[in-house]
């Protein structure tokens, strides 16, 4: 027997036939407590499911299932000589409208189980003999004490409608074998599970065998990438505050000002004008070859053709864009550190070195730990740095649609520009995030900033 408990009591009540109705009868519980408006909402919640259902959701999920059946292919006309192209089932809207059915199947569900948490409530208020709130009640508290739920419905629709949907498309992708070989409406792509993260976790034979090599060539030139980006950045940024924080020195915020510049100017247009300082006719080697370290321009410094000039040019860059938000948020820090443990420590005889390592640093580390983290998964997945300055290269025969500056972001990218490989740049995209979210999960849940939150003064 389906039961409700009493908040107050704590005693376990029998449903009434109405809230049992409510179980088969969306809004019944309601309506039989004259809450008609509310009752006769869900009821038509639960009508529209049904016929969405029997009138085409069904089948959704079943295209979803097969993928299609049919392809587009040419059949001849009955009596003539030519024939006529009959376009097939589409694989990609299939496994669209079948996602879309499932989301609307979940809406559902939580509608129902709102219908009989509220056919329990109205139940209990009239054994209480309490007031049961009408359609004005439950107006005026929505814009009252559930405003916040009044506010959240539209954002909560648009970030289902235009993130949910993708990212769960996405992801159901990378189970697919959707590549320039199945291209819809003209092929269709079918389920293959696990094939993708075998193929590139494990490799295989030829083709397979290239993509995993480049899979992890790729990976560890982005966790290199990574950590050099981050810290250089991070630990550069700190000496600079510290440099303008001390007391000799004038126009501090001279200073400031001049290294944010690289912060109010669009990041893109900065990059682009350090991709033509570097590049082989650039001001860099023009002003190497005037200073006559370079012969001729035939001799010029190769930046971006040879990969570890690239590499290290595209650090040096990353330094010049990163270094001044390090070192806003280090001189925020720095300015609040009280002055007494610097004078404490002056008078046990520390030099300065030890009141760098045993006050300044641990006091930034402590607050700018999440801000480490999230530096570093942002650096994994740095875009437009390594586009706009390489475009992935220089170039080698050694990878399959990849050079030897791409990160797995930008790898995955010209997977699905370029080669049409949309299923295994989906598991890239799946494995990126298994190791982003892994390494920010384990690092920040062993670190002071989370262990020791409240000790911080």
């Amino acid at each position: 027997m389906s039961k409700n408990i009493d908040s107050e009591s704590k005693i376990q009540v029998p449903d009434s036939i109405a809230t049992k109705i409510s179980f088969v009868i969306m809004g019944f519980g309601n309506l039989a407590h004259k809450q008609f408006v509310k009752g006769a909402a869900f009821l038509l919640i639960e009508v529209g499911y049904i016929l969405f259902m029997v009138m085409g959701g069904l089948q959704n999920l079943w295209n979803m299932v097969t993928l299609g059946t049919v392809e587009t292919h040419e059949e001849q006309i009955e009596g003539s000589m030519f024939s006529k192209i009959v376009f097939g089932d589409n694989s990609m809207l299939f496994l669209l409208f079948g996602i879309i059915t499932l989301l609307i199947t979940a809406a559902f569900v939580g509608f129902y189980r709102a219908n009989i948490k509220s056919a329990r409530l109205v139940q209990e208020l009239e054994m209480k003999g309490e007031k049961i709130p009408t359609f004005v009640d439950d107006v005026k508290s929505l814009l009252d004490s559930r405003f916040h739920i009044t506010l959240l419905f539209l954002p909560i629709v648009g970030i289902v409608s235009f993130s949910v949907v993708p990212l769960v498309y996405t992801i159901f992708i990378a189970f697919t074998n959707y590549d320039r070989d199945h291209q819809v409406p003209g092929k269709l792509f079918d389920w293959v599970g696990l094939h993708n993260f075998k193929e590139i976790i494990f490799g295989g034979v030829g083709f397979a065998d290239k993509f995993s090599h480049t899979f992890f060539g790729v990976l560890g030139w982005t966790l290199v990438w990574a950590f050099f980006a981050t810290f250089t950045n991070y630990f550069l940024g700190i000496i600079v505050a510290i440099i303008i924080n001390q007391k000799g020195i004038k126009f501090k915020k001279l200073w400031r000002s001049v290294l944010v510049l690289t912060i109010a100017m669009p990041q893109f247009i900065s990059l682009l004008v350090m991709r033509n300082f570097f590049s082989q006719y650039g001001v860099i080697n023009r002003a190497l070859i005037n200073a006559g370290i370079i012969s001729d321009i035939n001799h010029a410094i190769p930046f971006f053709t040879n990969q570890h000039w690239a590499r290290v040019s595209i650090i040096i860059v990353n330094m010049w864009v990163g270094i001044p938000y390090t070192m806003l948020m280090s001189s925020g820090i720095l300015m609040n550190i009280p002055q007494d443990l610097y004078e404490a420590a002056t008078v046990d005889g520390a030099n300065k070195i030890q009141m760098f390592f045993k006050i300044t640093l641990p006091q930034i580390i402590f607050v700018t730990t999440p801000y480490l983290i999230t530096s570093f998964i942002g650096n994994i997945n740095n875009f437009n740095l390594i586009y706009l300055m390489t475009g992935g290269g220089p170039s080698t025969t050694e990878y399959y649609a990849a050079g030897k500056t791409d990160l797995l972001v930008t790898w995955l990218y010209k997977l699905t520009s370029d080669k049409k490989d949309y299923s295994l740049a989906s598991t890239i995209g799946i494995l990126i995030f298994i190791v982003s979210a892994t390494f920010s999960l384990l690092t920040y849940t062993n670190t002071k900033s989370y262990k020791e939150e409240d000790s911080f003064q």
